[in-house]
């Protein structure tokens, strides 16, 4: 075996440019494949970062009524739904994969915030436990976070995140100040922002849509103080950090299930369900399966171009070496040795054509990348299959012309000129 490559190395370096063109529908073909399923993947990966965001690793459990979110403002408080208690939390967080969890209730802040005469349209308003900005990834940039006795001492204190601060206050230092929401007055403490900044990337106007986070921002107040600006005993949201991304829609199943037993409501409609951001990712990705099924396939056929090409060179090849045949069969050379030889020569030409295609492949990708400014993401497995593959195209192809220079006839062979 060693010996036939060392001969095919030799055979293809004495005929570098007819190896390289023979090689070059190969290294097109592979090179294509490489550069779509890379841009492929990338353009997943940034559909799924564009949803859950980058590290959050975050999954959200709400109560449902059928396929929305329960309307608090509209359907009032339920009944048969109870206050989630400290002991089910600490059970979330004991779940496999969860590093911590968070309650929490929100209202849609229109009109109901405001400092002086500035207000804050289109926010969200939150009633939050000292658990939810750990969970969340919010780190303090500026002021304090909320202390256990703004809890139990019930105090009308409140938190701002970076869009709302800059809403409601305009480059001033918030903390200290009173804002009013619901007309009741609350000092905010503090200003917080993502521990990771995260921009989805837009494209288009779905992608606005879609992905566009609410600019005007959000209020936070303890959860004690909730009912001094809305509804005693409203239903939770749950909040889950996972250890991976991967285990998000596991986790918040079991979750869902967890606090489904809890219930004693009549109207069956009303169900916790987790928000699986991962699900929404994949059925994006799916509408353009097809399309990318099909560029695949398109690629692919400059593989069977290439193909074809190995097999007419290595029928050129068997014509220039029939004497050299001939002479081999004469001193003993069985069929197996001959087609073993080119059938490694022809493996050999599509494999290297195959390396170099995942190179120029790899680099495709890369200018893809740049001239449309959208993320890549190299396939390992991809180029591994793609130089298979290559070779088997070389197996498969050589296949005929080794097949007749194992069958040539040594003193036809002897005789030719």
């Amino acid at each position: 075996m060693l010996e036939n490559i060392r001969l095919s190395f030799q055979g293809i370096w004495s005929h570098k440019m007819r190896s390289f063109l023979t090689m070059l529908g190969i290294i097109i073909g592979i090179a294509a494949i490489i550069a779509i399923v890379s841009t492929i993947k990338g353009t997943n990966e940034q559909i799924k970062e564009n949803l859950v965001g980058s590290g959050d690793n975050t999954v959200t459990v709400q109560l449902n009524q059928g396929d929305n979110a329960y309307e608090m403002e509209y359907n009032g408080i339920p009944d048969g739904v109870p206050v989630i208690s400290e002991e089910v939390r600490q059970q979330m967080v004991d779940l496999d994969h969860v590093k911590n969890a968070s309650l929490y209730t929100y209202r849609e802040g229109y009109n109901t915030v405001y400092h002086q005469n500035t207000g804050l349209s289109g926010g969200k308003i939150y009633g939050i436990d000292n658990n939810y900005f750990s969970t969340c990834n919010y780190k303090v940039k500026s002021g304090r976070n909320f202390a256990d006795s703004d809890y139990s001492k019930l105090r009308k204190v409140a938190i701002l995140d970076t869009d709302s601060a800059e809403t409601l206050f305009q480059g001033e230092n918030p903390v200290g100040k009173t804002i009013e929401i619901q007309q009741e007055p609350y000092v905010v403490v503090g200003v917080v922002e993502k521990s990771s900044k995260f921009e989805p990337v837009i494209n288009s106007m779905d992608d606005y849509y879609m992905y566009a986070q609410d600019s005007s921002g959000s209020v936070y107040v303890p959860n004690t103080t909730w009912p001094v600006i809305y509804s005693y005993d409203e239903p939770q949201t749950l909040v889950l950090k996972l250890d991976s991304t991967d285990n998000m829609t596991a986790a918040g199943k079991e979750a869902a299930d967890i606090l489904n037993a809890n219930l004693t409501v009549q109207d069956d409609t009303l169900k916790y369900k987790a928000v699986n951001l991962l699900e929404q990712a994949k059925e994006i990705q799916e509408l353009s399966q097809s399309t990318n099924t099909m560029l695949i396939w398109i690629a692919g056929i400059s593989l069977l171009v290439g193909g074809i090409g190995v097999m007419n060179i290595m029928l050129v090849s068997v014509t220039e070496r029939t004497q050299e045949i001939g002479l081999k069969k004469a001193i003993g050379a069985r069929k197996g040795k001959i087609l073993g030889q080119f059938l490694t020569e022809a493996a050999v030409l599509t494999s290297m054509g195959g390396i170099l295609g995942v190179v120029v492949g790899i680099i495709l990708a890369e200018v893809i990348s740049k001239v449309m400014e959208t993320k890549v993401a190299i396939s390992v497995p991809a180029a591994i299959v793609a130089v298979v593959f290559s070779m088997v195209i070389g197996i498969i192809f050589g296949l005929l012309p080794s097949y007749k220079a194992a069958n040539l006839n040594p003193i036809d062979a002897l005789r030719h000129e």
